[in-house]
């Protein structure tokens, strides 16, 4: 039996009624439950673990999952009903990355027989986000990034766009503390990452495991305009922390802003004077595809 919890703005859609008419025909039990303003989704996750529910869909999007993931951490570890994911967002970058079906039949599917696996989440301060965390123009550009320039140049339109607001963007001093260094000065751009990509696409840590324990941090300091070039080949090379573009895989960061500063958290806005980003490691279950290439290799 799984228990789908679904955005009130998708309660309309035909592929997802079909998807629940056909497993219903087939004997399985599917149902359902339609959100219609904030905070729903968290309330019928509760509702769910009370009832014994052991398996839960959140059909919708970043924001959607955000809200449940956010949900599943307010109740004990042992009172979680283990996750599933059905994509009907406008970005799914989180469900994209761990190659989950996006059609509802198939996603439904999965989420009855697929199996689940451990995977991290991160909690920044009393929040909590499974995906990515962005500050600086890093926020902007997952709004404002024209769809038709996505389109046009796939992952390459983060980078254009992010160059063509770093010329135009007031960088802001601060400082980042980690376990084993410091890092203080003027930054333009900032990401946390337990995921691998954001805005509709656009690959920010591709080497990022949801299972390893470890966050993928990337910081774009203040640069001259006469190294644009050689911010943009850092910004493409994943594999380096530059001169200008700073990455760093770490268990916590706390980042301390000159001023009180927004940030993006799975998409959804936050704002405090200073965050501390923290990796929980294998907290909640999510049914994942075999072979998902967000979960890290076994070692042999």
């Amino acid at each position: 039996m799984i228990r789908i919890i679904l955005n009130g703005k998708k309660a309309d859609d035909e592929d997802v009624r079909y998807a629940v008419s056909v497993l219903r025909e087939e004997g399985y039990r599917v149902e359902v439950r339609v959100t219609w303003e904030a905070g729903d989704a968290e309330r019928m996750v509760h509702e769910a673990s009370r009832e014994g529910v052991e398996r839960i869909v959140v059909a919708g999007g970043d924001g959607s999952i955000n809200e449940v993931v956010n949900g599943l951490m307010a109740l004990p570890q042992k009172e979680r009903p283990v996750l599933a994911i059905l994509p009907m967002g406008t970005a799914n970058d989180f469900a994209t990355a761990c190659e989950l079906p996006v059609l509802p039949l198939e996603a439904l599917r999965l989420a009855l027989e697929g199996e689940c696996y451990p995977v991290d989440v991160v909690k920044a301060n009393e929040r909590y986000f499974i995906n990515v965390a962005s500050s600086g123009f890093g926020a902007q550009i997952v709004a404002d990034t024209p769809t038709s320039l996505k389109n046009f140049l796939g992952g390459g339109a983060y980078t254009l766009s992010a160059v063509v607001k770093a010329l135009n963007f007031t960088s802001h001093n601060g400082k980042l503390i980690m376990e084993k260094m410091e890092i203080e000065g003027k930054s333009i751009a900032g990401v946390v990452c337990n995921g691998r990509q954001a805005g509709g696409g656009q690959i920010l840590a591709p080497n990022a495991y949801i299972d390893d324990g470890l966050l993928d941090i990337v910081v774009i300091l203040e640069f001259p305009i006469a190294d644009l070039g050689q911010v943009i080949a850092e910004i493409l090379d994943y594999e380096h922390s530059g001169i200008y573009v700073k990455r760093f895989q770490e268990r916590w960061v706390e980042s301390i802003p000159d001023q009180k500063r927004f940030v993006n958290l799975d998409g959804e806005p936050y704002e405090a004077e200073r965050i501390r980003f923290e990796i929980l490691e294998h907290e909640i279950s999510l049914i994942l595809p075999k072979g998902c290439p967000t979960l890290k290799p076994k070692e042999k």
